[in-house]
């Protein structure tokens, strides 16, 4: 039996991130303007090239796709030959119209699953049009990557889509979610379920959307871990601490005393802040300026990302820079309890093994108290 797989990529998806934009809706320009370059479409070929090394039935596979760098290109490169291009984008700056355009496509040429490259917004151009009538596998290459769509990495994408075209996985109901970028930049999350996809249910590839996005902090806890950071800080007044995102570190900075960017990256020395909301060239700066440097990072809940979700401004290139020693992962032991592992898609394979070979990794969760957590990168 032929497998028939629709296959679109955003070519813009997560060129704002490592800029500190927090995602390109709306902000093209100015990313680019920023020295953001496109890299959607070599995370789509990572993925076609783990699914050809890993399926045997390959061959029986057409594809139907969009011209260019929204799927022939990738498709040409990775060697596969069994392609239809359905559309053709009208400009070469592709839009979102240009996805729905190519999903109605799809429908038309009734295929099996649309096997797509973007984050949350594309997840949700195409849920717009196809809504339950083809199940979606989404490959990750946003800033937002709330929704149930996306394998864990593109190499998890490669496996599922393996998975799916040999009859051995469970189609299900998956959140679409989508963030509003605009509040996002302004430090605000305003996150909103968009519907219920069609999508593939397997739970070790697959990320599951963030269980919830209002709860009642326990503070004595968040109190514990600001004691522990505060300690780290005054026993190193000579080295600079990055501050990532998220409610916990936030809670943190603020009971330090300084202004954090809820939804940023921040540089604090000696209690100070000497740099807000940073990109990835503002951080690879003080970098060369604070030969000592301490990353303080807390997990996404339900999900466990630390990185590759949201702080795409800390790129291998700055972790590397950092040291996998000097990470400082921090969580109340209530977010710990959703999440099975600490997890890691730094974009950068070397690196990713390098996660790997630590296997585990130490969380702070509570003052002085510490868990071992299992570290996963599905490289």
């Amino acid at each position: 039996m032929v497998s028939k797989v629709g296959f679109v990529v955003n070519p813009i998806a997560g060129m704002g991130g490592k800029v500190g934009l927090k995602g390109t809706d709306g902000v093209l320009h100015q990313a680019i303007k920023l020295g953001a370059k496109p890299f959607a479409s070599d995370k789509a070929y990572e993925t076609i090239k783990k699914f050809i090394s890993s399926n045997s039935k390959k061959n029986q596979i057409k594809w139907f796709t969009s011209k260019g760098e929204m799927g022939s290109n990738i498709l040409n490169k990775a060697g596969i030959k069994n392609f239809e291009i359905v559309y053709s984008p009208s400009n070469e700056k592709t839009s979102s119209e240009d996805t729905k355009n190519a999903c109605k496509k799809f429908i038309e040429k009734n295929v099996d699953l649309i096997l797509f490259c973007g984050g949350d917004g594309t997840a949700r151009d195409i849920f717009e049009i196809v809504s339950i009538k083809i199940p979606v596998l989404g490959i990750p290459s946003g800033v937002k990557m709330h929704s149930g769509v996306f394998g864990i990495t593109t190499i998890a994408s490669g496996k599922m889509l393996n998975e799916f075209v040999n009859e051995r996985l469970t189609i299900g109901d998956v959140e679409i979610m989508d963030l509003d970028e605009e509040k996002y930049r302004k430090g605000e999350w305003n996150i909103k379920l968009f519907g219920i996809a069609r999508g593939i249910v397997e739970p070790t590839y697959i990320q599951v959307g963030k269980s919830t996005f209002e709860s009642v902090s326990d503070n004595e806890i968040k109190d514990e871990l600001f004691e522990h950071i505060n300690d780290e800080i005054e026993k190193n007044n000579d080295c600079l601490f990055l501050f990532g995102s998220g409610g916990t570190i936030d809670h943190i900075a603020r009971k330090i005393g300084i202004k954090n960017t809820l939804l940023g990256i921040d540089a604090v020395y000696n209690k100070k802040i000497i740099g807000s909301d940073l990109n990835e060239k503002g951080i690879l700066k003080l970098l060369k300026k604070y030969p000592k440097v301490k990353l303080v990072l807390s997990p996404i809940g339900a999900q466990g990302f630390i990185l590759g979700r949201g702080n795409l401004q800390l790129s291998s290139r700055v972790i590397k820079m950092i040291g996998l020693d000097n990470i400082i992962i921090v969580s109340t032991p209530a977010k710990l309890v959703s999440i099975p592992v600490i997890r890691v898609d730094t974009g950068d394979e070397k690196l990713d093994d390098m996660f790997a070979e630590k296997e585990f990794i130490m969380v702070v969760i509570g003052y002085r108290l510490s868990r071992v957590v299992k570290i996963q990168t599905l490289t």
